[in-house]
């Protein structure tokens, strides 16, 4: 068990709701954390939460109480609040899920997303095109999250963003992961590129196919890599 060192939050504005913001600064820390790059559990201390955020510890608590009705936290007597990982199992399927959405937003947005939205996905993200991926992993890394975000945004559908936003604390830290083991980070880029040149083209059916197939074949690398999950 470890106090995460990547947990960071800022401190709130006095306020009439300082649970909701509590709760937004809490879940947005969460969310950016990658729990993924360490087996040990992440605590969270509430009395450095309040200390940080510069708020009592009550909007903290009742925060958190949502947070776990989330399925973010857990809470366990006598230990503490402990942000939740999930199994091999349970990613694999969360990624599913996520390719699923992911691939519908692509649709869409070859339907609904301007010229130059569209246009300015290359510009975006040069990280799929200067130089070899594990030249600038950290920064890949953030790019790839960045993109597949990226596509869901253009998507145009709320429900979609809802729903994902739920999935990226886990599915961005196992794809930060997966990017270092073999040989996935060179593949990963060749299908960026490809998606990008068919959601330039506003081919509907092959972008929604090629998102569809990246995130599975994530799912598959987190099935046959996924050990420490377990």
């Amino acid at each position: 068990m470890v106090e995460s060192t990547t947990f960071q939050i800022k401190p709130l504005a006095a306020t009439s709701s300082l649970r909701a913001l509590a709760y937004d600064a809490l879940k947005e820390a969460i969310t950016n954390m990658n729990i993924y790059s360490q087996r040990e559990e992440v605590r969270l201390d509430e009395r450095k939460l309040s200390q940080d955020l510069g708020v009592s510890r009550t909007p903290v608590r009742e925060a958190l109480t949502v947070l776990e009705q989330e399925g973010f936290v857990r809470f366990e007597a006598r230990r503490g609040v402990f942000v939740i990982k999930k199994s091999k199992k349970e990613i694999v399927a969360m990624i599913q899920a996520w390719s699923a959405l992911e691939s519908m937003a692509a649709r869409l947005a070859c339907q609904h997303a301007s010229d130059e939205q569209l246009a300015c996905l290359r510009v975006h993200f040069p990280e799929f095109y200067e130089g070899r991926p594990t030249d600038h992993m950290d920064e890949y890394s953030d790019a790839n999250i960045r993109f597949h975000q990226k596509i869901i945004a253009l998507g145009g559908c709320e429900v979609i963003q809802d729903i994902t936003s739920n999935l990226l604390m886990h599915v961005r830290g196992i794809r930060n992961t997966a990017l270092r083991q073999g040989d996935r980070a060179a593949n990963s880029i060749k299908e960026h590129v490809e998606i990008i040149q068919a959601l330039e083209a506003r081919d509907a059916e092959r972008a929604e196919r090629l998102v569809r197939e990246h995130g599975l074949g994530l799912a598959r690398h987190v099935e046959k890599y996924g050990d420490y999950l377990d």
